[in-house]
């Protein structure tokens, strides 16, 4: 996400204005997950061409299918649609990184027909990713290796959902915790690529130290992928997302002195701060 008030004064100025989140998000980190999609369908041209103008050429966008298609229809009979969709995002063309397929957690073996059409009829040319939350697709059983098989022929990356750290660390009575450990699926983490894209969406805890922990293997791991040619993409999410940019810095921090990269740039709001 970028549209979060609660960043001014830090990853944004103080007083930034919503109009400007996009480009401020977009100086610092380069990627984000468009869960706008999700929840609000197929953006409006003059939406899209608002942050075409806002995103630098080396950015990406990761939008959502929207849920109207993914939990409403379930995929069953939603080319036409899925076509709109992507037609909607082609001003952002060179600037899109996976698109995700979000599933709902009761999607399960019996539905992969409807999943496997939509691949089929998914253009070559836009990157996919397919979040999968039921639990018969984490056993390592027959449904795990024919959905990863369906991946695999399809060139299509599996999400990685890593919800470890949630539900890890000492107890804690924030309501947002509490909350999030309520709503995500408490599922075991398979690290695979399935494709040139993986894709984490990392559910951090509010304790420091728990997020210290897991995040060493995956800076282990991305820097394999990266040595490999592969383009992964890591998203960052807490409780509250209050703490999310700066978790955010510090792992990509590990993984530039890994790989000789440049540091990150200070956060705008940092900077202002600095000059007041």
């Amino acid at each position: 996400m970028w549209a979060n008030p609660d960043w001014r004064g830090g990853l944004y100025p103080p007083h930034a204005g919503r109009d400007g989140w996009l480009s401020d998000y977009a100086e610092v980190f380069n990627a984000v997950e468009g869960n706008t999609t999700f929840y609000s369908g197929t953006p409006r041209p003059d939406t899209v061409d608002a942050w075409s103008r806002q995103a630098p050429a080396g950015f990406r966008f990761c939008f959502k299918l929207p849920q109207r298609l993914t939990h409403g229809k379930r995929l069953r009979q939603v080319g036409q649609e899925v076509e709109a969709f992507l037609e909607a995002l082609a001003p952002l063309r060179d600037r899109l990184g996976p698109v995700m397929i979000q599933l709902p957690r009761d999607f399960g073996p019996d539905e992969i027909p409807a999943l496997a059409q939509t691949l089929e009829d998914w253009p070559s040319d836009y990157p996919c990713a397919v979040e999968l939350r039921h639990s018969e697709f984490f056993h390592k059983g027959t449904a795990e290796r024919d959905i990863n098989a369906l991946l695999i022929s399809h060139g299509v990356d599996r999400v990685m959902l890593d919800v470890r750290p949630l539900f890890s660390g000492p107890p804690m009575d924030h309501p947002g915790l509490i909350q999030a450990r309520r709503e995500k699926p408490r599922r075991p983490l398979h690290v695979l690529s399935t494709a040139n894209f993986p894709v984490i969406r990392y559910i951090g805890h509010l304790d420091k130290d728990v997020n210290e922990h897991y995040f060493a293997p995956w800076v282990r791991q991305l820097c394999l992928w990266i040595k490999q040619g592969k383009t992964p993409f890591l998203f960052v999410h807490t409780a509250d997302n209050l703490q999310a940019p700066e978790l955010a810095r510090v792992l990509y921090a590990r993984i530039a002195r890994e790989m000789g990269w440049p540091e990150l740039c200070a956060f705008p709001g940092d900077r202002q701060n600095l000059l007041l």
